[in-house]
């Protein structure tokens, strides 16, 4: 009974904790306006980052918004590595059609590493005109002072080194893209905003904005070339540096559109695989912080009400979540998906410590410790 009592004790509280973080996150954007009013008025360059491979659902709406910041010194770079992709129309279009928006399309041969993204930016840094990079992913859409309260939360505090934001799953338009957005707003800013706001970040790489000398200080893009999850290891190494990893009150929206029940669970199943090589321990204990794995334990402790905990535990983690990053529009659709939801990543949680490789962007590759990537080679696979 007391090993029942404690591991329902940690699965109520991670999640109440949890919901406090995302809450405490969200709730600076009510003094966001005030602090961008604080700005300096000789405002620091920016330089945008946005590394693209492929036309996204919804692209073009998506780099629409970075267009129209507030913000009058930035500018935008795009990064791809093929003379073919689609996504050069669409940039261009959304250069043809804001002139007024200091933009540059860079289509280069990437660099000599794994990982894609990585390469991209490689490619894209040296067309970089200032120390404030801003790297952000081709599938999220930002509202109009993003870039300006990043800045203002960069220089909020002193010893900052690294500024990441939350973002909130939209857009769905089936059962994949719904439960992508359930995890998306539930799990997944839950355990990005409490171990961060702790001091022990756990970065995702939708949204970084760094100093591009500093980062170059701590050995810059060359320590994490070759790694799958290199956001991770990016706030791992500002952290290790005694540098501080915060968290802008902006909430982007990570779109979701056309995603399957397959792609979200091959997604998820990455993501689980992730963190299963850089913290082994940390993903078995994520069973702990599922009510669903822990409710014959609560039934053992409370009988029938064990039901009544379970539920309390969804409406706290997935609606709560849900409503705190996006509002309350179809906030019934994490409740009504949750048992569906969390039976799908108990799965995921069996497979991925098993899994050894994985379906990145069109090739499959072998997943090392630490995230290290093994590329395929004609027989068997080689390190990088």
């Amino acid at each position: 009974m007391a090993f029942a009592f404690v591991l329902v004790g940690l699965c109520s509280s991670w999640i109440v904790l949890g919901i406090i973080a995302v809450l405490r996150v969200t709730a600076d954007s009510r003094r966001a306006r005030m602090r961008r009013s604080l700005l300096p008025p000789d405002l620091p360059g920016v330089t945008v980052l946005k590394p693209l491979c492929g036309a996204d659902a919804g692209l073009a709406d998506n780099l629409e918004t970075f267009f129209t910041q507030e913000y009058e010194n930035f500018e935008l770079v795009f990064g791809v590595e093929r003379q073919d992709d689609p996504a050069i129309e669409v940039v261009r279009a959304a250069m043809a059609r804001h002139p007024e928006v200091a933009a540059t399309l860079v289509v280069h041969a990437g660099a000599d590493c794994v990982n894609p993204k990585v390469s991209n930016l490689l490619g894209m840094m040296p067309f970089a005109a200032n120390d404030l990079v801003l790297i952000s992913d081709s599938n999220v859409r930002a509202p109009s002072g993003y870039v300006a309260e990043m800045v203002a939360t960069y220089y909020e505090k002193d010893n900052t080194g690294l500024v990441t934001s939350l973002f909130a799953g939209t857009g769905e338009d089936g059962l994949g893209s719904a439960l992508e957005n359930a995890q998306l707003n539930g799990f997944c800013a839950a355990g990005a905003s409490l171990p961060t706001l702790l001091g022990d970040s756990l970065v995702v790489g939708k949204s970084l904005l760094l100093s591009r000398k500093q980062f170059q200080s701590l050995g810059g893009f060359d320590r994490v070339k070759n790694v799958l999850a290199e956001d991770f290891v990016m706030g791992k190494m500002f952290q290790h540096a005694k540098l501080r990893v915060r968290i802008a009150p902006t909430v982007l929206e990570n779109v979701t559109q056309g995603t399957t029940v397959r792609a979200f669970l091959r997604r998820q199943l990455r993501w689980g695989m992730l963190r299963a090589r850089l913290r082994p321990a940390a993903q078995l204990a994520e069973i702990v912080t599922s009510p669903l794995a822990m409710l014959p334990l609560a039934w053992l402790l409370m009988g029938p009400a064990a039901l009544t905990w379970l539920l309390v535990l969804w409406m706290l983690r997935d609606v709560g979540g849900w409503v705190a990053l996006r509002g309350f529009r179809r906030a019934w659709v994490p409740l009504l998906l949750a048992p569906l939801r969390e039976l799908c990543m108990l799965l995921v949680w069996l497979r991925a410590p098993l899994k050894r490789h994985v379906l990145w962007r069109g090739h499959k590759v072998r997943l090392g410790a630490g995230t290290l990537v093994y590329a395929p080679v004609d027989r068997g696979v080689k390190a990088v």
